[in-house]
């Protein structure tokens, strides 16, 4: 099939000659959005990257992904910045012509949990009032309900509505041949239709890069008959996998109008192909990008040097073939071995891409994309270091049993029966809008609880991104950027006879870093509070409990002294958005507190013993 999607493309244009007119194929630049969520894990500062945007609007380029995904969150959490002042600034930077655009997840518009109708409403007028000219507007499962009030929403507040159909690939041995084919797409083209959701176009995005080319050529042509010629369709997808480039050809020669492209040093590997790539690509097909591709040299060149202070991760830039295997997002990839560095546990990556394969089908089959590839990745996760289906991770949990929509098929049952054990939650079948609770009152109560100015900007802040949201407008929140000249810092042997202390910031705690000639230059790291190594041996404080997971200790609900009993909730670990209740295994007093509130453990560390 592959093949016969090849040659179509090229036997149908190689009699095309250079005295003919060629089709020009539209382009979005995703380098300062998905390009930055797909490489840096989205930790980049703003005023490190404007004079590449400044450099890409005089190379001809005029149409930008400049904001929402994991690039609003990633300001406030790690780069102790506004989202909105960097709209604000890249607005500036390019002129009032300029098509900025921005991405939103349906109902849960750009926070990891779904937000209630007044937070979504806020969400398009704040982003139409900071410079978006359009919102690309899409849900994971592909329940098209949840792009509707959304989407009149963001038609409502003067904005362009993209309204997506998300794309994957099955993993090779799972029998599901009507879900995540062209007809299956269909279906959803359908859904749109009856809802009446109001759209400017329509764009099939495939996070993972991972859907066949035969598949993305035959679901473009069959939507080009369905909505007609005029009708605006687009075409996403990332080169994690090697595809990218042919999957592109292949929307191109099935009718497709425009297609996301990216600059270096961010394009390719877990990013989106490179647009002169592609413009090389199509040369004597009949089709063309329209740049001066002597004017993108020179862009790219400023884009690089903008970016050459920043470490990109290894795998950002490197075609991983297995993840064809088990779908994991480019733009969530390098977000997820971010925060397994921080947590030494890169390690078991491997791993947990091989449980995805079997999570994706017992899960219902939604689209591996933000949030549900991250609540895909969190159960991958639990089955690895806890055993195969042993705790049901929250997201995935609350996922199979209805609670963020529809599921393209119906979960596995025994998944079902455990998640609903386990989150002590009913399967539930409705519109998960109707039980969310109004968000502005109980946003702008924590404002003023905490003298904050009762702003829409402030409120938005708290609504979506929760307890880190006020740290950020506190001025609490951490630095936690990967710079090339801290990382080597790390690992340079000093001169003979010097010993000296580095303080660095990664992920918002301070490590020490002892450095001689004696000790041969190497790194010794000693974290603020370092837990107590790990051992199940008491020496008379009586039975000690380990953290089955690494991660932060979020919370701590018993003290030293307390009564406990086997199943008593002592304390709370969070590590990838997931929260891992720490229970007693024994009945007695805690004896000892090793850990305290905020401090770092490693899978198999003390956390408390009981006596």
């Amino acid at each position: 099939m592959l093949r016969l999607c090849i040659n179509y493309i090229f036997d149908q244009t190689s009699h095309h000659t250079h005295g003919e007119i060629m089709k020009k194929i539209r382009f979005m630049d995703t380098s300062f959005r998905d390009g930055f969520q797909s490489v840096f894990g989205a930790r980049v500062r703003t005023k490190d990257f404007l004079p590449a945007v400044e450099a890409s609007v005089e190379a001809g380029i005029d149409h930008f992904e400049f904001g929402g995904g994991a690039r609003f969150q990633s300001l406030f959490f790690y780069c102790q910045e506004s989202a909105f002042d960097m709209m604000d600034q890249i607005r500036l930077t390019t002129g009032p012509d300029v098509n900025l655009q921005t991405l939103a997840r349906g109902i849960n518009v750009v926070g990891l949990s779904q937000q209630p109708r007044d937070i979504i409403n806020m969400h398009a007028r704040l982003f139409h009032k900071y410079g978006t000219t359009t919102i690309r507007n899409f849900d994971a499962l592909n329940d098209m309900r949840n792009l509707d009030y959304s989407g009149r929403c963001i038609a409502d507040a003067g904005l362009k509505h993209q309204i997506t159909i998300t794309l994957m690939g099955l993993p090779p041995g799972i029998e599901a041949l009507d879900v995540h084919s062209a007809a299956f797409y269909m279906e959803k083209l359908d859904d749109i239709e009856k809802l009446g959701i109001p759209y400017d176009s329509i764009v099939f995005k495939d996070a993972s890069g991972t859907c066949p080319p035969q598949t993305v050529f035959e679901t473009i042509e069959a939507a080009r008959d369905r909505v007609g010629k005029d009708t605006t369709l687009w075409y996403h997808t990332h080169d994690t996998a090697g595809m990218g480039t042919i999957c592109i050809m292949a929307a191109i020669r099935a009718g497709v109008d425009g297609i996301d492209l990216a600059q270096a040093p961010v394009s390719s590997g877990t990013g989106q192909p490179d647009i002169l790539t592609v413009w090389h690509s199509l040369r004597h097909t009949g089709f063309t990008l329209d740049i001066d591709y002597k004017k993108i040299v020179r862009a790219e060149r400023v884009f690089d040097e903008c970016m050459s202070k920043y470490m990109i991760p290894p795998e950002a830039k490197r075609t991983t073939p297995t993840i064809v295997l088990s779908p994991m997002p480019g733009g969530a990839l390098t977000a997820n071995t971010m925060m397994m560095r921080d947590t030494n546990t890169l390690h078991l990556f491997p791993r947990v891409i091989e449980e995805m394969a079997e999570v994706v089908a017992k899960g219902g089959y939604g689209t591996s994309v933000t949030p549900v590839s991250q609540f895909y990745f969190q159960q991958a996760f639990m089955n690895v270091v806890q055993g195969k289906w042993k705790k049901i991770a929250a997201g995935y949990g609350n996922m199979a049993l209805g609670y963020f929509g529809r599921t393209p098929r119906k979960p596995d049952p025994e998944v079902v029966a455990l998640a609903g054990k386990q989150l002590n939650k009913p399967v539930f079948t409705g519109n998960p809008l109707d039980i969310l609770e109004p968000g502005i009152p109980p946003a702008q109560k924590m404002l003023e609880e905490n003298d904050l100015p009762v702003t829409d900007e402030n409120t938005f802040i708290v609504a979506t991104c929760k307890n880190k949201g006020l740290d950020f407008l506190q001025g609490n929140a951490p630095l936690a950027i990967y710079l090339r000249e801290e990382i080597e810092k790390r690992a340079a042997p000093a001169e003979v006879g010097e010993s000296e202390t580095i303080v660095l910031t990664i992920s918002g705690r301070g490590i020490a870093i002892e450095r001689s000639k004696a000790d041969e230059a190497k790194p010794v790291e000693k974290e603020k509070k370092a837990p107590a190594p790990p051992r199940r041996e008491s020496h008379g404080y009586g039975k000690d409990v380990v953290s089955n997971t690494p991660g932060r200790v979020k919370r701590v609900l018993l003290q030293q002294g307390a009564q406990v009993q086997p199943d008593d909730i002592v304390m709370v670990i969070e590590f990838m958005g997931m929260e891992n209740e720490i229970s007693s295994y024994y009945n007695g007093n805690i004896s000892r507190l090793c850990v305290e509130k905020g401090d770092f453990v490693k899978e198999g560390s003390v956390l408390f013993a009981v006596k």
